[in-house]
């Protein structure tokens, strides 16, 4: 199973970015293999529009089963739901990469059925 998180670092102990299509990073762990890999998002951190949807597209390319956030809009909720990705938010607590996995681990996690914030252009 492969989870991949928001983030503003390349590592386990980077802290977590709360967006998600204009995240800096997306750190995918591997818990199958014990691995972990940082994907840049750099591409749409200043992207005009369509962030969330090609953010999404590239996490279900990387393999992603879950994604780690703070918040995802309506049009990454659709390309992730599309994609059989599931989406866990973190609360304002966690702040590393390695916290909000050991809270997605314990299942102190919400799972969410529908975006959390409004599209960028609403």
């Amino acid at each position: 199973m492969k989870i991949a998180v928001t983030s503003y670092g390349e590592e386990l102990g980077s802290k977590v970015d709360r967006s998600f299509g204009r995240a800096t990073w997306f750190v995918v762990i591997d818990l199958d293999e014990g691995t972990f890999q940082a994907h840049s998002n750099k591409q749409n951190v200043d992207a005009p529009q369509g962030a969330g949807i090609q953010a999404a597209q590239n996490i279900a390319n990387l393999g992603a089963d879950a994604v780690l956030t703070g918040n995802v809009g309506p049009n990454a909720f659709r390309t992730l739901n599309a994609a059989s990705v599931k989406i866990f938010i973190f609360n304002k607590s966690v702040e590393t990469v390695e916290e909000a996995l050991s809270e997605w681990k314990a299942g102190r996690l919400q799972e969410i059925t529908d975006a959390t914030t409004e599209g960028h252009w609403v």
